[in-house]
């Protein structure tokens, strides 16, 4: 409805949702690991890329291709969006951050975007994080990450929406994220 609303409003592009099972099983604390998140990554690279392409009447291009997750998804979209921004041009990241309390896991993400800064700002259309207050579960660990893409240059916009780790908050993060989709 949300999407459907913006649409008619003329607030949103029309646009393909696609919404896959991001439940990898493959080491660490569920899907937070980083084997878990190689397993998303490669899934939705080889399997629901390909199906969506092969079977969806798509304009193609990372101009034209967002991923988007929130709290575990937030992570997912962190480590496979930042990695192939050649393939998606929007990233939005709802309630969530690399935990600062797991650095075996953070760290190389950070040195990976150190190293490919230039990349990641330069095909990013939109680099859009949003928590829901400070009352998120996950609020410091992306106030933590936000510094620390500060420091890497990594370029991004950020939005607050007082809620907590809600679905409320991630309706008025999906609001304003798809709005700014292939303009």
């Amino acid at each position: 409805m949300i999407l459907d609303n913006l649409i008619a409003a003329q607030k949103a592009k029309p646009m393909l949702v696609v919404m896959m099972d991001g439940n990898m099983s493959g080491g660490g604390i569920a899907g937070f690991g980083e084997r878990s998140l190689q397993l998303f990554e490669r899934e939705l690279k080889e399997a629901l890329m390909p199906v969506v392409e092969k079977n969806y009447r798509i304009a193609k291009g990372s101009t034209n291709t967002a991923l988007a997750g929130l709290s575990m998804g937030g992570l997912q979209t962190l480590y496979a969006g930042v990695r192939n921004t050649q393939m998606f041009s929007y990233l939005g990241v709802f309630s969530s951050g690399w935990f600062s309390n797991q650095p075996a896991l953070s760290n190389p993400q950070y040195e990976y975007m150190k190293n490919n800064a230039t990349t990641i700002n330069s095909n990013l259309k939109s680099f859009w994080i949003a928590m829901g207050g400070k009352e998120d579960i996950a609020y410091n660990n992306c106030k933590i990450m936000m510094g620390k893409f500060d420091e890497l240059g990594i370029k991004y916009s950020y939005s607050e929406y007082p809620g907590g780790h809600t679905w409320p908050v991630w309706r008025n993060n999906l609001y304003n994220f798809a709005q700014l989709l292939f303009k």
